[in-house]
């Protein structure tokens, strides 16, 4: 089995999910919407996989997310 992890960040100056990994070599992904983002992901590891590790078969991927509010009170 080939599991991946992809890690989501909010950027709080620029206002968009970052979407990198250490398991997928050149992953790098920015977007506003996190579901449109989660959708570039499901697209974009595959064929990374496919460019630097061939013949991968099955792909699982953990999604891990971060984000940090500040809340006036």
């Amino acid at each position: 089995m080939n599991e991946y992890v992809v890690n989501f960040l909010w950027d709080n100056q620029a206002h968009v999910w970052i979407a990198t990994s250490d398991d997928v070599p050149g992953l790098v992904l920015e977007h506003g919407s996190f579901d449109a983002l989660l959708e570039r992901v499901r697209m974009a590891v595959p064929e990374l996989l496919a460019l630097n590790a061939p013949g991968t078969g099955d792909i699982f991927i953990h999604y891990n997310t971060q984000r940090q509010e500040r809340l006036a009170v």
